[in-house]
């Protein structure tokens, strides 16, 4: 089964009642907001999921800006939810897929098995003109699920330095060389890192993938291969852009890779940590 999900094949599992859970992985500034955006326009039959809330853990020098969530916290969205085991989960997001690649990444590292991605999320379902509800979204079912965090690879600071294998960093190709940055302490990236761009896996409308051949070329073209990418370690500044690139590459069958979470924002906080600069875009 597909990690991606089309609207239009999104819509025919909601009319024929199948055995989906939808939700939509939000942010906004501001208190609240991420609801108030919910509650004003979602797609039929969807859950409520604060992304800041429900897929990271608190901010700190030592764990980075977006760091993994308390297991026991999940436990609650996902009770709330109601999560069955017998049933698929779709999530989608404004349609950057950012919000979503990282809702889908948590929940499999929470145990979370059958976890698909709504391909553009709410800006290509409009698109579609397909058809959108206001209000608080539907009550959950009694979950069924429960929360076995570690199901997916990670990595520590002390696994990168550690690490001796391809290290990939995810982030725009400015901010990995050092020339801007705008979220974190330092600008450069970890010394050994090869810069593999998530936004380089959309299309145009930087919402929509690319097909599976376009997508393998331009592994192909930064050198990345299923020999070396199995045991590799991967990040971005927070995990977010790096939770999608994950996504991603398991779409078109590369798995087995570990991801730093903590990222950038994590090593960068560490004076102790060397630091690059400049553009190294293959292996």
């Amino acid at each position: 089964m597909s990690i991606l999900v089309s609207p239009d094949e999104l819509r025919d599992k909601i009319y024929r009642g199948d055995k989906t859970i939808i939700l939509a992985s939000l942010w906004a500034p501001g208190e609240g907001e991420s609801y108030n955006q919910f509650s004003s326009l979602h797609i039929p039959t969807a859950h409520y999921g604060d992304a800041a809330s429900a897929f990271v853990g608190l901010p700190g020098s030592q764990v980075g800006r977006n760091p993994l969530p308390d297991p026991a916290k999940i436990q609650e969205w996902v009770d709330d939810w109601g999560l069955r085991e017998d049933y698929e989960v779709v999530v989608y997001d404004e349609g950057r897929g950012l919000f979503a690649g990282r809702a889908w990444w948590t929940l499999r590292w929470a145990g979370v098995q059958n976890v698909r991605i709504l391909d553009g999320g709410l800006a290509h379902w409009r698109e579609k003109r397909l058809a959108t509800l206001t209000g608080p979204g539907n009550l959950g079912m009694t979950s069924t699920v429960t929360v076995a965090p570690g199901s997916m690879p990670t990595a520590t600071m002390e696994d990168v330095k550690a690490h001796d294998g391809l290290l990939l960093d995810t982030r725009t190709r400015n901010r990995f060389a050092g020339r801007r940055e705008n979220l974190d302490l330092k600008a450069g990236h970890i010394p050994g890192a090869v810069n593999l761009p998530e936004r380089l896996f959309h299309t145009e409308d930087m919402t929509t993938w690319r097909s599976k051949d376009e997508i393998l070329e331009i592994l192909a073209q930064h050198g990345v291969t299923k020999e070396n990418v199995d045991g590799a370690i991967i990040y971005s500044g927070s995990g977010n852009h790096s939770s999608l690139a994950i996504a991603v590459l398991e779409y078109v069958g590369f798995t087995g890779l570990r991801h730093f979470v903590g990222g950038w924002s994590q090593w960068c906080a560490d004076r102790s940590n060397p630091i690059e600069r400049g553009d190294r875009e293959h292996v």
